[in-house]
């Protein structure tokens, strides 16, 4: 059955399709202007511009309408005096109060289309696999790289331009080299400063093929880590280790999560783990479901997530190490297989 057909199962009504990442999962469509109309059944209608109607029209399954380039105004008007489901996470103040003033019923969803998105097939599943082998030959290469002396920019336009090299058709998202006391910081954005020696080196990297990404972490070290950050390489690793360990289709996000924090909070170090055990990935990099502990996802077979936990001492530094995962029935498949032993670099 296709992707609109099970979507149109589960409506009452139409649904207005404006997220592209969910335009492209349900038609094969891409494009930064366009909007799905899908009824109950199935019955779709693609809106775009002059700019995408050629490769709309080539869209199978669907009636195409070409609008003026402002797409949701016009839909204001071809929708007048219907009752609509609208994609409330992805529809802006304005464009919601255009369409309400033209006389459409607007009724608010939430991830109707990311429920579905959220358990691949086969065929994603094989492309977020080959993103994720290309994220490990450019580890393997990485770690025969030299860290000390180079800027985090310098080795973070490195990782981007090996990743092209490698057949990656883009980044997932801007690549994290945080060294040292930069460390601290989940999110660090690479800049000037320059790697030490003696010290941790967090790298956060991802691709994009066909469409689907990859994301991986892993920690270096520049020569002998400070006793603190080896002990929190340790503990992570094995939090990292337990929280794979929890996930398998019937898990409860939460308790996937839970299981990651044991060994941290028995090591009275809770607090300098603050976010979330992992997250979906797929045509986006942070999709459903969630590993947090407010989760109330429940996994199931065919779910792509993270498992990513990390210390973060500030003004020390801290580590983080981060695989992707098929969900199956009895446990997961680890799609990122570059060593997570932590490896010494120049």
């Amino acid at each position: 059955m296709s992707r609109l057909a099970r979507l149109g199962e589960r409506l009452s009504q139409p649904l207005l399709v404006t997220c592209a990442p969910n335009v492209r999962y349900l038609t094969g469509f891409e494009s930064s202007n366009c909007a799905l109309l899908v009824e109950p059944g199935g019955a779709t209608t693609l809106y775009t511009d002059f700019r995408y109607a050629e490769a709309a029209r080539a869209v199978a399954g669907v009636t195409f309408v070409e609008t003026r380039r402002a797409v949701l105004s016009a839909l204001a008007e071809l929708l007048r005096g219907r009752t609509v489901g609208f994609e409330a996470a992805h529809v802006s103040y304005a464009a919601h109060e255009a369409l309400a003033r033209a006389g459409v019923e607007l009724v608010p969803t939430e991830g109707v289309v990311e429920g579905l998105r959220a358990v691949k097939d086969a065929a994603e599943i094989d492309a977020i696999r080959r993103a994720a082998a290309i994220s490990d030959e450019v580890y393997a290469a990485l770690a025969a790289e030299r860290f000390t002396g180079r800027s985090e920019a310098d080795l973070a336009w490195w990782i981007e331009r090996t990743f092209r090299e490698r057949g990656a058709q883009a980044l997932a998202f801007g690549s994290i080299v945080a060294a040292g006391r930069n460390g601290a910081m989940p999110h660090h954005h690479p800049g000037g400063d320059v790697i030490p020696a003696g010290t941790l080196v967090t790298v956060d990297i991802g691709c994009v093929v066909d469409g689907y990404c990859s994301d991986c972490t892993r920690t270096f070290a520049t020569g002998t880590p400070p006793p603190e950050l080896a002990d929190a390489y340790a503990l992570v690793l094995r939090a990292q280790l337990d929280g794979l360990a929890a996930v398998r289709a019937g898990a409860a996000g939460r308790d996937v999560d839970a299981a990651s924090r044991v060994a941290i909070a028995a090591a009275e170090l809770g607090e300098r783990y603050g976010h979330g055990l992992g997250h979906g990935v797929g045509l986006e990099v942070h999709e459903a479901p969630t590993l947090r502990p407010e989760s109330e996802d429940t996994l199931e077979a065919g779910n792509v997530v993270t498992v990513e936990p990390g210390l973060y001492l500030p003004g020390v530094g801290g580590c983080r190490i981060e695989d992707i995962v098929a969900v199956g029935a009895d446990g997961c498949e680890v799609l990122t297989h570059f060593t997570k032993d932590l490896v010494t670099v120049a």
